[in-house]
């Protein structure tokens, strides 16, 4: 009795269903009008990165493009921290959870619980977690409202360790068990996440982990700044067919020994975004090359752009392309693209002090369809910036 009871019930009602889909079909198609938004294109599902696709990690039938990702915030349509699923932060928690065996950070600030949380679950599951932070901005700065995550993490047994000196532990990469290394210029906080504009790099490769892991290690036994031993003659790989070099400063000269020369290497195109660019000769490279043909433009942050100091009106009155961002938050990359196939990104501001003092990273990479997705993200950027308005600098 209850089957022919639905059957009866459901005939004449998907009958007199499909009657009112007709009837509607005809008034949107008459009038545009959808008063039950059976015809009404639905919302596209908001993306984790501003421009281009993700990468899925590799898997065992995954084919050459599955070893990198590339991650940009998205502070103008998704700026709210209690709504973190489908952000930067999500993709984090996800490499967290999928951990097995180690995870080593060195990270300059924290303040983001969720993160915090999932990194207790996975000591909890046996997976050994080190992280190194700056004594100023990570540690002490643990201690102020909203914050407390380093001592959510230190009283479930997870070690944090300061770098103990003025200057900066300015890192922001994350090794995962020794296999995947995860870096670029975005903080693991609130504001590096959903207010400023920043981007993140994740590359699948146990040398690439190898190089980063020995920084690591130097910097977990106490060797911080210019007297922690130089590598850089070992800090070249190729993953899958792209050349990848890393230089840490200030053990090196990241700006000296890679991006000028870099610069100077461009044949075609020079793009930047810079947080803090205030190092002449880098300056100066970028003029060379546009008086050679080379087409070079770039976005400062607009704080600070403006001073004596940056280099915004180095640039200017060289007739070089620069603007200022139009972010309400910070401009907080530090990244080139020379000749739509090569990436320079990290850590560190363009600038003598971050070049000399702090400990920083950058890593350079040759691949165009990276390059391709940074180039959407400075075009972006670019677009929502602004020229200086005449008169902002002397140029005589």
């Amino acid at each position: 009795m209850a089957g022919k009871k639905s059957k009866g019930r459901n005939g004449p009602l998907t009958i007199m269903g499909l009657v009112i889909v007709l009837v509607l079909g005809i008034l949107y198609t008459l009038t545009g009008q959808d008063p039950t938004g059976t015809f009404s294109e639905t919302e596209a599902p908001t993306r984790i990165v501003s421009n281009g696709p993700v990468v899925n990690p590799p898997s065992n039938n995954s084919g050459s493009s599955g070893w990198w990702e590339v991650y940009f915030t998205d502070p103008v349509n998704r700026n709210d921290s209690e709504q973190w699923q489908g952000s930067i932060e999500e993709q984090l928690i996800k490499k967290i959870n999928d951990a097995r065996s180690s995870i080593h950070i060195a990270s300059f600030e924290f303040d983001l619980t969720p993160v915090a949380e999932a990194l207790i679950a996975a000591k909890g599951r046996g997976v050994e977690i080190l992280w190194v932070t700056d004594n100023e901005h990570g540690l002490e700065s643990d201690e102020e409202p909203g914050h407390g995550q380093f001592a959510m993490l230190e009283a479930a047994g997870i070690e944090v360790r300061g770098d103990t000196r003025t200057a900066l532990m300015h890192n922001k990469f994350w090794i995962f068990d020794q296999q995947m290394v995860w870096t670029g210029s975005t903080n693991i906080t609130e504001s590096g996440i959903f207010k400023q504009d920043n981007n993140t790099l994740v590359i699948y490769s146990s040398e690439l982990a190898a190089i980063y892991e020995a920084e690591f290690q130097e910097m977990w036994n106490g060797e911080f700044g210019p007297r922690s031993p130089s590598q850089l003659a070992n800090q070249n790989t190729v993953v899958n067919g792209s050349a990848i070099q890393v230089i840490f400063t200030s053990e090196d000269r990241a700006i000296e020994e890679a991006i000028i020369p870099l610069l100077n290497s461009a044949q075609k195109s020079i793009r930047f975004l810079a947080f803090s660019f205030t190092d002449y000769p880098m300056a100066e490279a970028m003029i060379n090359r546009s008086k050679v043909g080379v087409d070079v433009a770039g976005v400062f942050e607009k704080v600070g752009s403006e001073t004596d100091a940056a280099e915004l009106r180095t640039l200017y009155c060289e007739g070089v392309p620069a603007r200022r961002d139009g972010n309400g938050g910070f401009m907080h990359n530090k990244l080139v693209i020379v000749d739509e196939r090569y990436v320079a990104t990290g850590s560190l501001n363009y600038s003598t002090n971050a070049e000399t003092n702090n400990d920083e990273n950058v890593i350079i990479i040759d691949n165009p369809e990276i390059a391709k997705l940074y180039l959407m993200e400075f075009e972006r950027i670019w677009n929502m910036a602004s020229d200086p308005e005449p008169g902002t600098f002397n140029c005589n």
